[in-house]
Order: structure tokens, then sequence, then C-alpha cells
């Protein structure tokens, strides 16, 4: 089954790219600008890639984000992460950014997007690989500098295949950015959110009729509405689940109790992603192989799966239809 799924075509729809950070990449980037980390070895730092909570895991995301200063370093990021997945199957990458946590460490969003777009170019030509983009607001930081942040990126609207919405989701509703999205959506820019992790079912009915998101990032809690889980099959809303991540941040306690099974049940439109693969034990192979060994899937479901985020995906038409072939062919 591990070269069945590892010669499967697949996308990539939920990835924060800061949370892609290796430990070895960490001390490289520190030693080239100046940082000094906490940790005294690598293997001290990647000890130190356990959390108990979502909150827990951002405190260690946002440290080891400091390591990240110019374009260089965003392009190393990146470089490291497409290499890694290309060699796991992955042929197209949405990745999340947060201009948000750099601005206020100094870092301007011209310099992430540059370092970025190198990135995204090489990939395209050395590795094969289509990527979007989709700029992420924090919601624990106020509304007002999120609409500043995306006024800000002007210059970029045209780079960016969605906005997003992300970090600690406990007492921040998708309500509080009913006005940054709207005026995304004026725009014309595609949207999706983080709802029902650690938030309730509700914020999932936010993010639909507030900000009017074409996908929901995680979704899981929505098991706990029958009348929501009716609208999500109905409407065919895509949830873009993380297996892994969910049983690192205890919404799960382990893999064999994930509701994945049953959201499958229930006739929802999944894609099964890595989110943090760093922090979280692994890339997309990995959550794919840990589906596998906890619930017995047949490749019948995962080819299902990997259909669906092709068909989801911020890409072009062609390259869609080039992709399903590719999936046709490798079974």
């Amino acid at each position: 089954m591990r070269d069945f799924l590892k010669r499967l075509p697949k996308a990539e729809l939920h990835l924060h790219i800061e949370g892609s950070l290796e430990p070895e990449l960490m001390f490289t980037l520190a030693e080239r600008n100046g940082v000094a980390l906490p940790y005294a070895s690598v293997e001290e730092a990647r000890a130190a890639y356990d959390f108990t909570d979502l909150q827990s895991f951002l405190d260690l995301y946002y440290r080891g984000m400091s390591v990240l200063r110019t374009a260089e370093d965003f392009h190393d990021l990146a470089m490291d992460y497409f290499r890694r997945a290309h060699a796991e199957g992955v042929v197209h990458v949405e990745l999340h950014f947060d201009p948000q946590a750099h601005l206020i460490r100094g870092v301007e969003l011209e310099t992430v997007m540059e370092g970025l777009g190198l990135a995204r170019r090489q990939a395209e030509r050395e590795l094969g690989m289509s990527t979007a983009l989709i700029m992420a607001f924090l919601r624990d930081r106020p509304a007002e500098e999120a609409m500043s942040v995306l006024e800000r990126a002007a210059p970029y609207w045209e780079l960016l295949d969605a906005v997003g919405l992300d970090s600690a989701e406990r007492g921040h509703p998708p309500l509080k950015f009913r006005d940054v999205f709207q005026r995304a959506r004026l725009l014309g820019i595609p949207r999706v959110a983080h709802a029902g992790e650690e938030g309730p079912p509700e914020y999932i009915r936010e993010a639909l009729d507030l900000l009017e998101v074409c996908r929901i990032d995680h979704g899981v809690r929505c098991l706990e509405d029958p009348d929501l889980v009716a609208r999500l099959r109905d409407e065919g809303v895509v949830l873009t689940v993380c297996p892994l991540s969910n049983v690192r941040l205890k919404v799960v306690e382990r893999i064999e109790e994930h509701p994945l099974p049953r959201l499958l049940d229930a006739g929802l439109r999944l894609t099964i992603n890595s989110d943090d693969p760093a922090y979280f034990g692994g890339g997309v192979l990995d959550n794919f192989l840990a589906c596998e060994q906890a619930f017995g899937w047949s490749e019948e479901v995962f080819i299902e799966l990997a259909g669906t985020a092709i068909e989801a995906a911020f890409m072009s038409r062609e390259r869609r239809l080039a992709l399903h072939r590719q999936l046709a062919e490798s079974v």
C-alpha cells in the first residue's frame, strides 16, 4: 500500500508554509541571520516540538519563525518543503502564509512575497509542481489589522489564489472578520477559513454564511450538528482535514478515534492534508499512511480523496484535467 500511496498524485490544500520549518533548517537560518535560539542542538529543538494544545503549539510556532528574515529565507523554507513533498508524490501545493506574524516583527510583506514567489516558480520549473497562495489572517489579532494587511497587499492581489483565516480559534468567531472577507469578495479573491477544529460547529456556519467561504479547513466538529452535516453534504462543501495534526493538538487522543470514517460515511467531500508537517508528524504521505493503518481503507477510498483534492484545488482547468489524467494512469 505504501508504494501505491506514494505514486498516487496528491494535492496538498491545507499547508502552513511556516509550519514546514524543520529544526535543521531553523538552525541554518538562525546562524545565517544571527538569531539566538533557546535550543542547544537540533535534537533539543526537535524534542521541543511537543505540545499539549493549539496555543502551546502556536507559542512554539511563532518562536521558530523568528529565524525568517529575508526573501532568501522564505525561498529556502518553501523549497525545502516542495522538495520533500515532491518526493512523496505531491503534485500541487497550496501555501497558507501569515503576513501579520512577519509584519509585527519587522519583516515586510514584500520580502515574504518575493521569497515565496521565487520558490513557487522554481518548483514549477524544476519539479513540475503547481502551487497556489493563500494569505491567511490571524484570528486572534484585530480585524482592523487584517483589513489593513489586505489593503497593503494591493500590489499582489492578482497573485493571491485565496485569503484564509487561521490561528487560535476559541473566542474568535468568523463573525469578527465579516467585513474583511466581504472586501476580499468584492476584489474577486476566493475565501477559505479554519473552523470547527477546536471551535464549535456554529463557527462553520458563520464561515459559510458570513465569510462566504468555498472550503472549510478542518471542520471535524461538524458531526456534533446533524443539520450542518446535511448542509455540507448537500452543498458539496470540501473539508480539508489534517488527521495527524488533530492527534497532536488533542482534537482526538488517537488516530483510531478520528472522525474521518464517520465524515466519509456521512457523504462529505474530504481531503487529507498535513497542516504543519514539521510539527505534526509528517507530510501528506504520512497522513495517508496513518489513515490506512488506522482505518484499513482500500485503494478506492484514497483515489476518491486524491480526486476530491484535485477537483477542489485552486488551479487552471488545464492543470486540473492533466492531474485527473495522471491520477487515472497511476491506478
